[in-house]
């Protein structure tokens, strides 16, 4: 009971007035991280209700053939406690993309390759602090589900398909931010 009465306290102390904020463009720097290119764009459709448009992008090879290609939307519908872009907020995501990644130091990528697509859908739970009256600090973790199929080579160099159209359930972790707000 004490675990939840302070939780509430904290949402309640978090909610300061943000200005009247309708619109604002983002970037998460976990993605500019992975050298993927990344915005998005929220909108405010209530006094506690926000749409959010993200996407993010990696067309790169690097070297020794080296590539965590990728390309990913991801619309997301925000309630935030505490009024738009101010404090807690709850989501509901959907998100789908196409992969190709091989030579990676992770799990078997290091030795074989996977292209396929994905679709998926989560909920999550994040929170913005504000840093000045344009800019924002955003954090945001969501967990999910996500379905996808892919074709799985020998290696990241050579084309040899070892396995076509495979398919694959995932439940686990569907969204990660540390995102950069500025509001319009």
């Amino acid at each position: 009971m004490k675990r939840k009465l302070l939780v509430v306290l904290l949402i309640l102390l978090g909610c300061r007035y943000a200005g009247a904020q309708d619109l604002a463009i983002k970037t998460n720097l976990l993605h500019d991280a992975s050298a993927s290119v990344n915005a998005g764009v929220e909108v405010g459709l209530g006094p506690h209700w926000t749409a959010d448009f993200s996407g993010g992008y990696n067309p790169w090879t690097f070297n020794d053939n080296r590539k965590w290609k990728h390309w990913i939307v991801q619309p997301e519908l925000r309630y935030w406690l505490c009024g738009c872009f101010n404090a807690a907020f709850v989501a509901a995501h959907i998100q789908g993309g196409q992969y190709n990644i091989g030579g990676v130091d992770w799990k078997d990528f290091d030795s074989t390759r996977r292209e396929g697509w994905f679709i998926g859908a989560g909920l999550g739970f994040g929170w913005q602090f504000i840093l000045s009256r344009k800019l924002n600090l955003e954090l945001e973790l969501g967990a999910g589900y996500n379905y996808t199929r892919y074709d799985s080579f020998r290696c990241r160099h050579c084309g040899e398909k070892l396995q076509d159209d495979m398919p694959y359930n995932y439940w686990g972790i569907t969204k990660a931010a540390i995102g950069l707000v500025y509001a319009l």
